[in-house]
């Protein structure tokens, strides 16, 4: 039989009071929220699994914390990579003012960003001022209490602290302009931080003829077992002469150490004869080398930097200009770089036959010479040999220090990190391994503790073979 015509089960009129009854209580006893609905930026056409997506809007809404006696949820706890925070939050919002203030506006956005509009959706971040932190919706509860008067007036949302993932979709893309949800963010996650160079000084150096010298020194054998580098040792020159300096450059394949090469620091002078090369070392043996003179033609002498440019990377390229007489050999060296970026050596392959003039020494520039502008947060860099991307975090101009989030690809020392927004250009010296930035992660210390404890060298860390 139909219901009795005569008793509505609640009137239009009636279900307007009781929400803005609830309304009035929300705004009394809530607190105001910031909503961050999760826009899909890339998604995987099979198991439509979100890749990639950002939050770069926030909604100020009243909300009525649900467990008013503290966070639910399983709490803090102690795990073997630290202090785990497991905190729930239940927050209670008006239907009405959900339609009116964030929906009407998350409707005219992107549909492929914001697949649902009409309600708050599983995802969607709430940044919540009391604690500081941004809750993730886990569940949207939206038929409780059970249709009073024949309609639902509230959501109820289920939250769960918002874990920092390593993916572009995660606290990497928060980006809402609002600087207390921003700046608590900013170095939250895993960042990896590239130390630049802003400007560069091209490196030079100069030298002088030499006859009866030291041209170049072969490998004859390069031995094996040198774990340290070992020293060279040449006969001295005759009298009147200068003694030929030389020291070995040692490779390791696996744990097959040999000498590779010797380098002459000074191709010495007044040699009538090919001096005798010792090579000796702590450990190794077997390496035998001879030494080439030229004793008709001039070459060059030993390497003088004059200046050691700064803002390299790796070792630049050096050229001299062309003998004139003789068989005419181009001398060659080696630059070698320190840690500071600075042309710290040069040492000489093979000093090179007919000069008749010290020749002139061309060193190639560094990366960079002049950095400009300034990097913007959150705005995307790319390194320009590697192509490898990634979001600024912070941008130190004093320490010309760039802190990235999540990096795609790998970015490689002395490249140019080019800003997308700022056009900002600076070279990369080195970077850190990237890292969890987090208060309670302890992954570090407890790995350092069991270094102490354990030999992890050791195949067989608990055994005897």
């Amino acid at each position: 039989m139909a219901l009795n015509p005569f008793f509505l089960n609640g009137s239009i009129s009636e279900q307007n009071l009781v929400q803005q009854l609830i309304n009035e209580q929300l705004k009394i006893f809530g607190v105001e929220v910031s909503y961050l609905p999760q826009k899909f930026v890339r998604k995987e056409t099979i198991l439509r699994e979100i890749s990639a997506s950002k939050f770069d809007d926030a909604f100020s809404i009243e909300a009525y914390v649900s467990n008013y006696d503290g966070y639910t949820g399983s709490g803090d706890i102690l795990s073997k990579f630290g202090m785990n925070l497991k905190d729930e939050l239940t927050l209670i919002i008006s239907k009405e003012h959900f339609e009116n203030f964030i929906s009407s506006f998350l409707i005219d956005m992107d549909p492929d960003e914001i697949i649902v509009s009409s309600r708050p959706r599983e995802g969607d971040l709430i940044y919540f001022p009391l604690g500081k932190r941004l809750f993730e919706i886990k569940f949207v509860e939206h038929e409780q209490p059970f249709y009073q008067l024949g309609k639902t007036y509230v959501y109820e949302l289920k939250c769960e602290l918002f874990e920092y993932a390593d993916n572009i979709g995660g606290w990497d893309n928060v980006n809402t302009t609002v600087d207390e949800i921003d700046e608590t963010l900013e170095n939250q996650g895993y960042i990896t931080t590239l130390k630049m160079f802003s400007t560069g000084t091209k490196a030079t150096a100069q030298t002088s003829l030499r006859s009866g010298y030291v041209r170049k020194i072969n490998i004859i054998n390069d031995g094996y077992n040198y774990s340290t580098v070992p020293v060279v040792a040449i006969s001295s020159a005759p009298s009147g002469g200068i003694n030929a300096e030389a020291v070995a450059i040692t490779s390791c394949i696996g744990n097959f150490c040999s000498v590779r090469e010797i380098l002459l620091v000074n191709p010495g002078a007044g040699y009538t004869v090919e001096p005798t090369v010792s090579i000796i070392g702590s450990t190794g043996t077997g390496a035998v080398a001879k030494a080439v003179i030229e004793k008709t033609y001039s070459g060059i002498g030993s390497i003088t930097i004059s200046n050691n440019g700064f803002g390299y990377v790796s070792s630049p390229s050096i050229g001299f200009s062309s003998p004139t007489v003789g068989s005419a050999v181009t001398a060659k060296a080696k630059t070698f770089v320190n840690s500071q970026g600075l042309v710290n050596k040069i040492l000489i392959s093979d000093a090179g036959i007919g000069y008749t003039e010290a020749p002139t020494i061309s060193i190639s520039n560094p990366p960079l010479l002049v950095g400009i502008n300034t990097y913007f947060f959150n705005e995307v860099v790319t390194g320009q040999t590697s192509g490898a991307k990634s979001r600024v975090k912070n941008w130190d101009e004093v320490a010309k220090q760039l802190k990235v989030g999540i990096v795609d690809g790998e970015f490689l020392p002395g490249e140019i990190i080019v800003g997308s927004i700022s056009s900002a250009r600076y070279s990369l010296h080195k970077y850190e391994i990237p890292d969890l930035y987090d208060k309670y992660e302890q992954n570090d210390e407890i790995q350092q503790e069991s270094d102490l404890i354990i030999d992890f060298s050791e195949k067989n860390l608990f055994g005897n073979y």
